[in-house]
């Protein structure tokens, strides 16, 4: 089985030029994790919703709540991004990507081809992959 079986195709992206206030948006309206960041067509980084709370909640800054949605509106994506982020191929077996995201830690990986990003692989993708096997082991 290949990473493209299973990838999610097209994900939704931001600009690093955007704000983390816009990058936290399109997470919650999609439930995402994670955003590839796209400049000129290309994949330049990531943003984890890890990036953002690391970033709202600094032990180095000291500030008042009102500064939270000033903060949020004026940080952009590129402060706080993985840079030059890990990709895996659509044409890569799915053992492997699991064991890369089992040793890395990795939650997800953009998906990646001639420098285009085509989809997006995360444990939830691998997760729907496992249960549709299992119930077809079921049948059997």
């Amino acid at each position: 089985m290949l990473v493209r079986d299973v990838m999610t195709p097209d994900p939704v992206t931001i600009g690093p030029n955007q704000s983390i206030g816009t990058a936290l948006a399109r997470m919650r309206r999609g439930g995402f994790r994670r955003l590839p960041v796209v400049e000129e067509g290309k994949l330049v980084g990531i943003i984890t919703d890890r990036d953002l709370r690391l970033a709202m909640n600094s032990p180095y800054v000291l500030r008042e709540g009102w500064y939270d949605s000033y903060l949020m509106e004026h940080i952009e994506v590129r402060s706080c991004m993985t840079p030059n982020p890990v990709t895996v191929s659509p044409d890569d077996k799915l053992a492997d990507v699991v064991r890369l995201f089992q040793e890395q830690k990795f939650g997800g990986a953009p998906v990646v081809e001639n420098d285009v990003l085509l989809g997006i692989i995360t444990e939830t993708d691998l997760m729907r992959c496992l249960v549709a096997l299992l119930e077809a082991l079921d049948q059997d």
